[in-house]
């Protein structure tokens, strides 16, 4: 990681203090972000908004797709394999996608981060399975997926903290997977919260809100550990990373108005860095806004961000797109 890129931090005004004082790391994103669009029946095709019904099972399979790549990651990671075939088929049998393989990671050194994946791993499988199981014959089936080194390197190299010289690679150490799994866990909390007022059935918005609390505390897991890593080492440069894939995340995913009575914000991204307060130095594990409220996104938002850029409807870890209905970047 380099430290190339390091610039003192634009002041934001009206945000909750713990914020003052951070420093940007990194101002390169992958392209100019449009506008996201918003409202329960409008979707951005192409940067218009279009109206459009869908369904519970069409917001679930959005949800899916997310769960296959975070499964894939965790599974490589841990174990140097991913989902078996069954777990990847389409409700209709087809067989579902293709992997650009991880490698398995040398925990031996980390005991702590490594029974942290273990436990992860388990759980994003078990994503898979419950939300295939509830959308029956109606589930997509797994999309091409690349979590190789190579692919992680490059979102690496859009933030600032790698270069070809010197390529990031999430499975070469215990400090290296968590930023990779840094990479995920954030996004997969805020597209939870953002898909939950689109839910019609209780069922199902109860069932995503499980979900998405498990996510949270994964990203919390993974937050904590970085800043404290961060702060025992900081030749690792591991929390200034988290800083350059906030920035990075945050120029992908747009700029919409301001709302911070749902957690709806253009700098909706957060690393861990502290700060001072009125109160004292703080921490900033949780991303939250004035109020204390996570963040939403869109479906177009992380589209964006797993894209990897803001006008082409595939790339970076989902390669030819993703499954289902909601496909389009915001």
């Amino acid at each position: 990681m380099t430290d190339t890129s390091q610039q003192l931090i634009e002041s934001f005004d009206g945000r909750v203090e713990r914020r003052n004082d951070r420093r940007e790391f990194f101002k390169t994103a992958l392209g100019a972000a449009a506008v996201a669009g918003a409202g329960a029946a409008a979707i951005t095709l192409g940067g218009v908004a279009t109206a459009q019904t869908f369904t519970d099972a069409d917001i679930l399979n959005f949800a899916l797709n997310l769960e296959y790549l975070e499964a894939q990651f965790y599974l490589y990671a841990l174990n140097g394999v991913g989902l078996d075939a069954a777990d990847t088929t389409s409700g209709t049998g087809a067989a579902g996608g293709t992997v650009v393989a991880g490698q398995k990671v040398d925990f031996s050194g980390d005991a702590l981060v490594g029974a942290y994946a273990k436990e992860i791993a388990a759980d994003e499988l078990a994503h898979v399975r419950f939300l295939r199981t509830a959308l029956g014959t109606a589930r997509v089936g797994m999309p091409n997926i690349d979590v190789s080194p190579a692919v992680f390197n490059v979102a690496a190299m859009a933030a600032g903290i790698s270069t070809a010289a010197a390529p990031f690679n999430p499975y070469s150490s215990p400090e290296n997977f968590l930023l990779g799994a840094f990479i995920f866990e954030d996004v997969g909390v805020t597209a939870y919260k953002g898909a939950a007022p689109l839910l019609t059935s209780k069922t199902y918005l109860e069932a995503a809100a499980g979900i998405l609390a498990v996510e949270a505390y994964h990203a919390s897991v993974v937050r904590t550990s970085l800043y404290a890593k961060g702060i025992i080492t900081p030749s690792k440069m591991l929390i200034e990373a988290t800083e350059a894939i906030s920035n990075l995340r945050d120029k992908l995913d747009g700029n919409p108005p301001e709302n911070t009575t749902i957690g709806i914000g253009a700098d909706d991204d957060q690393g861990v860095m502290g700060s001072n307060t009125a109160t004292g130095f703080a921490s900033n594990i949780v991303p939250l806004n004035v109020n204390g409220l996570a963040y939403s996104r869109s479906t177009g938002q992380v589209l964006n961000i797993v894209y990897g850029n803001t006008t082409t409807p595939s790339g970076l870890f989902f390669p030819n797109g993703v499954n289902g209905t909601f496909k389009a970047n915001a």
